[in-house]
């Protein structure tokens, strides 16, 4: 029995990695290059590629994310760290909030620089308030780096993570259904840009509590995945028929319900392939997992536009292969200069990635630091 413990544990432990490769590598489509502005992308509603790029933007993007948080609330409830607040919030302040500033930094200087020299299409700065809130995200999500508003909000439930471990069961659950009930309304900024952040955070605390883990992980796929799959149908048919833009209510109601049920999904797929075959490659990937989810919209920003120049823009013949290849486009290209930073700038590699490329060489399993 205590081989049989220690061989599960294993496994969960890849899951975690793995569901981490497989949420981040589907948010790139969330963010993929289009080479079309809003008019032009309204104009191409309910088109074959705009119902491609919305299946693969809820499937893999959108409808993963929340499986992030989750895991993070999980391991946090799980580690008697998190209940020394000083201790606690040190680490995390150096393994979230110093990566996000210092990428935030990047993508002003590289994105905004070649907006300025090179005339790419992409935003200058405004002001000096503009540059401070694009930084540290204090009161707007940021123009350029549009993914961090998650590292700022984890970061704060991270922060309150010490009391949150504490409460009973009932007030977790009244937390997560107040932050449930701010995301429906539209409510949130400046405090929480996205206060969905904090119901999967609470609601991770929670799965950990009531092993909620192993009992999806022991269903079948399947099973799992049938509520996802329906729920996504509704939101795709609401996505493109009548657009997000309208009952907004209703839309984001559907759209909390759903990522429920799709972070149990991707968890219990994340669980499948860590006793697959692809096990050994994506535990190899998860070293950069969290440097691809800092710097994929950068790289996209500045050489979206090249690729599109031999692909195409949306709507063009070879689209939909730029389009479904991207996340492993951006992979390659994070691995490689993640892998260069490592050798001529170990120490800026050891920052920037938040700790996780500074022993890549060990199991990606082994390192489980809950921040992303």
């Amino acid at each position: 029995m205590p081989e049989i413990r220690t061989i599960d544990s294993a496994r969960r432990s890849a899951a975690i990695a793995i569901a981490r490769v497989v949420c981040i590598l589907g948010v790139v489509y969330v963010h993929a290059w289009t080479g079309l502005n809003g008019e032009a992308l309204k104009a191409l509603r309910g088109s074959g590629q705009d119902n491609l790029r919305w299946l693969l933007m809820e499937l893999f993007g959108r409808s993963a994310v929340p499986l992030l948080g989750l895991i993070s609330g999980w391991l946090v409830a799980g580690s008697m760290r998190a209940r020394n607040w000083g201790d606690h919030v040190t680490r995390k302040a150096r393994t979230i909030v110093v990566p996000m500033v210092l990428w935030n930094v990047i993508a002003i200087l590289l994105v905004s620089g070649a907006a300025w020299k090179l005339h790419l299409t992409a935003p200058l700065p405004q002001s000096l308030w503009w540059t401070v809130n694009e930084i540290f995200i204090l009161t707007r999500n940021p123009d350029i780096n549009v993914q961090m508003p998650f590292l700022r909000d984890l970061f704060l439930c991270m922060v309150a993570a010490p009391l949150l471990v504490r409460l009973p069961g009932w007030a977790l659950v009244l937390i997560a259904l107040v932050a449930g009930a701010c995301h429906v309304a539209g409510f949130g900024p400046p405090v929480l840009m996205r206060a969905s952040i904090l119901v999967f955070f609470s609601l991770g605390i929670l799965a950990q509590r009531g092993g909620w883990a192993d009992r999806v992980a022991a269903r079948p796929l399947a099973i799992v995945a049938l509520p996802f799959i329906l729920l996504m149908g509704m939101q795709l048919y609401h996505a493109v028929t009548v657009g997000d833009d309208a009952w907004p209510v209703a839309q984001r109601s559907l759209d909390l319900i759903l990522r429920i049920a799709a972070a149990a999904a991707f968890w219990r797929l994340s669980w499948a392939l860590a006793a697959s075959p692809a096990r050994h490659i994506l535990l190899k990937v998860e070293p950069y997992a969290f440097f691809l989810f800092c710097s994929h919209l950068i790289l996209i920003w500045l050489f979206g536009p090249m690729l599109g120049g031999v692909f195409g823009k949306m709507g063009s013949p070879l689209y939909p292969f730029y389009l479904v290849t991207q996340p492993l486009m951006v992979l390659g290209a994070v691995m490689l200069v993640g892998a260069v930073l490592r050798r001529i700038a170990p120490a800026a590699a050891t920052v920037l990635s938040g700790g996780r490329l500074k022993k890549v060489e060990r199991q990606a399993v082994s390192r489980l630091a809950p921040a992303c």
